[in-house]
């Protein structure tokens, strides 16, 4: 081991190709990528070394094309303990304790594997809450799939499904919430986005920058096997008719070993033993070793051939590269091997100390004895390719006429067409695969609430969390879209009486390399921007996944918005349940019937065209501080934002929550019935109250638009005038669509 400090050229493996051009592309390096690569080694890297350029320079890890305008995100604010650049962001909550959370995509895995590619989805963001100390206590997850229609769509749903199920339910968190659309632009390439919150106390975070020069590096969990590799590069390109033959690329994931690895984890970071940690997740061995060393300053010497392995002879490119599933990587303080070691023998985990950290910056791979990789750290970095891709920004369309949007000839025909449809019907049938009541934390579960809520442990606060986007929004007018993604995760977390606190994301956009695609992510980041610096909603976390196309044909822009925020006394939390007769039915905020890329203009008349509705952020701010307030005052009783659909759906949403009906009455000065029933307005919510004229008053006071529609009572909907549809009736479509669908013939 003496060259350990230099840069000497390894020794060459037997069998080892020479690198050539082919080579070189098909690890996904462009020609220019490749002189750099040349120019920080000074040589022809070796195959592992090349595999690591590879993997570390891919658009999945080194962010090269987004970095740029990620850093215009705000990230900071007096609650933020940890924004991004960790496994996972961190929020101050009070009391001493911390919320943990982050959001991240498994979409291409998810397409040729859906089961497994959804399942890893899912143990990969938890090992990146649980690696910084904290318990997770919740998952949620976004989920864009093709038209219904399409052949493979069903056998999507099902795998995707089964498989955040099948490891959640497994590891004991409870999944509470999360979205599913269905859009034709996702037929060849669907979204699976999975969110973790956890939560940890403040004292007791952990952090992955390597320190103090020959402490010991140890790997811990599942051996390594041959799945997965080339997964982080897999993620960095697009589709096309050979990506089933991709399916090696998608890792194996077994929730029991996760499960020990949690408890082993936690029980180690309960001693004083660790100096630094992190998940091997995407690139496994190489990111995780080099993120380690280089937040550190420091070097690393791995030895290859101490890494538990579960199949027999593997070589030092698939060991660097492999992302078999359930390991970390922990640097340890020296002489606390043996106590980690009974720790993880006791789960029954591997253990197994692989290397120590140096002062050389280089990463040195060793095996059998010989250096077989060397290669400097810091230029890995600092020479990383970062893109100022050309990009053109999506103008904004003509807004529509509403007057030039027909009326439905049958109201009730119509909200029945719109309740039944994909985007709204019921998805009691993906819940209830979920276990969302583990734990006994749960206090408003899916369909209950516009944000989950989940009792945090010993007191008597709350947190809400959700995910959100309207990803035809984002496609009519990026700007637009971004902003209300950020404001309806906002409203989500205040209607349920929560206080915002932070943002996670997740950038699913199609081939970053066409102007108009770098454009539409522009544009949603311009948006974001906006809303976050109003809204003091800081992102702390996030993921990137771009490529998202197939043959060309890119996917809706997707900038997934998940959310977290805390309500002090979980007591006086709402959801959106209309339970008793009497409530008096308040719209907060202006209509005007802004029906430009509503589902009713969609879904009713066919077209997908206009203006999406502008977004007042201004306005967000005050409707939403005013109905938190009311809330947290006793005075709302249920709470519902109005987004999709607009009002008649929230209120046909909220009626069949809860088992009520109501009836409500167009108020004066409405406009025209389907634009004020079904108009997509921003910054609105439907408040159900005991004194109605009471939560009038103090809008006006607020200088808040409000209104009385009507009250809560009886078993139908009614709409003087226009619908009377009884709630069984509407039940009946509404939650017949998705089981009907799945339960059919292919």
């Amino acid at each position: 081991m003496s060259k350990s400090g230099t840069s000497a050229a390894p020794v060459k493996l037997p069998n080892e190709p020479v690198i050539t051009p082919q080579i070189v592309a098909e690890h996904g390096l462009a020609p220019d990528e490749y002189q750099r690569v040349l120019a920080i080694m000074g040589r022809t890297p070796t195959m592992v070394e090349l595999g690591i350029f590879s993997a570390m320079w891919s658009e999945h890890c080194s962010y090269k094309s987004s970095k740029v305008w990620l850093k215009k995100l705000p990230t900071s604010a007096p609650w933020v303990i940890q924004g991004p650049g960790e496994n996972a962001g961190v929020i101050d909550i009070g009391d001493g304790q911390a919320a943990i959370f982050k959001m991240e995509s498994h979409n291409h895995p998810s397409y040729i594997e859906p089961y497994q590619g959804a399942a890893t989805g899912v143990g990969g963001i938890l090992r990146d809450v649980f690696t910084m100390g904290a318990r997770p206590v919740a998952n949620l997850n976004a989920l864009r799939f093709g038209d219904p229609s399409h052949p493979k769509t069903r056998h999507l749903v099902s795998g995707v499904v089964a498989g955040i199920g099948g490891y959640g339910n497994c590891m004991g968190i409870p999944t509470v919430g999360g979205e599913t659309n269905f859009h034709a632009a996702y037929n060849g390439n669907i979204l699976v986005n999975a969110m973790t919150v956890g939560i940890a106390p403040t004292d007791r975070i952990f952090y992955a920058a390597a320190a103090g020069i020959g402490n010991p590096l140890v790997y811990v969990g599942s051996k390594t096997g041959r799945d997965g590799i080339h997964g982080a590069t897999m993620s960095s390109t697009e589709f096309n008719e050979d990506s089933e033959s991709k399916r090696p690329t998608v890792q194996v994931g077994d929730p029991f070993v996760e499960k020990l690895l949690l408890e082993a984890c936690l029980e180690l970071m309960a001693t004083d033993a660790i100096v630094a940690i992190q998940d091997m997740g995407a690139a496994g061995l190489t990111s995780s070793s080099f993120e380690m060393a280089a937040k550190g300053g420091l070097g690393v010497i791995v030895e290859l051939d101490k890494v538990p392995m579960r199949e027999t002879g593997m070589n030092p490119y698939e060991l660097m590269l492999s992302e078999s599933q359930e390991r970390m990587l922990i640097v340890l303080k020296p002489g606390r091997e043996e106590l980690a070691r009974k720790i993880f023998e006791k789960w029954e985990l591997d253990f197994a100390v692989i290397g120590h950290l140096t002062d050389t910056e280089r990463m040195v791979l060793s095996w059998h004895g010989d250096i077989v990789g060397n290669i400097p750290i810091p230029p890995l970095v600092t020479e990383a390719p970062m893109y100022e891709r050309p990009w053109t920004l999506t103008p904004l369309p003509a807004v529509l006429d509403a007057a030039k949007v027909p009326a439905p000839k049958d109201y009730k025909a119509s909200l029945l067409t719109l309740m039944s449809c994909p985007d709204l019907a019921s998805k009691a049938w993906i819940w209830h695969q979920y276990d969302h009541l583990i734990m006994g934390n749960t206090a408003i579960r899916p369909q209950d609430g516009d944000a989950a809520l989940v009792r945090v442990p010993g007191g008597h606060k709350g947190l809400a969390m959700t995910s959100d986007c309207t990803p035809r929004y984002v496609q009519a007018h990026p700007e637009t879209g971004g902003r209300q993604a950020v404001a309806e995760a906002w409203r989500n977390i205040t209607a349920v009486g929560a206080r915002p606190l932070a943002v996670t994301d997740n950038m699913n956009f199609g081939n970053p390399t066409k102007p108009e695609i770098m454009g539409q992510f522009a544009g949603a980041i311009m948006g974001m921007v906006e809303a976050c610096t109003v809204l003091d909603f800081p992102v702390v976390s996030g993921n990137v996944s771009l490529y998202n196309e197939t043959e060309g044909r890119p996917i809706l822009p997707t900038p997934t918005i998940g959310a977290v925020g805390v309500i002090e006394d979980i007591a006086k939390a709402v959801g959106s349940r209309l339970t008793k007769a009497g409530l008096a039915l308040v719209l907060i905020g202006e209509t005007r019937g802004w029906l430009g890329q509503s589902l009713y203009l969609r879904e009713l008349c066919g077209r997908e065209e206009g203006a999406p509705p502008p977004v007042d952020l201004a306005v967000e701010r005050r409707n939403g501080d005013f109905v938190r307030g009311q809330i947290v005052g006793g005075r709302i009783a249920a709470c519902h934002d109005l987004s999709d659909g607009g009002l008649l759906v929230g209120l046909a949403e909220m009626c069949l929550a809860g088992g009520t009906g109501v009836t409500m009455k167009l108020p004066a000065g409405a406009g025209a019935p389907h634009g004020f029933l079904y108009g997509e307005d921003q910054g609105r919510y439907l408040a159900a109250a005991d004194d109605g004229i009471a939560l009038l008053a103090a809008a006006a006071a607020a200088g808040v638009p409000a209104s009385l529609l009507g009250y809560a009572g009886g078993q139908a909907l009614v709409v003087e005038g226009l619908v009377n549809l009884p709630l069984a009736e509407l039940r009946a479509v509404h939650e017949a669509w998705l089981p009907t669908y799945m339960n059919s013939a292919a």
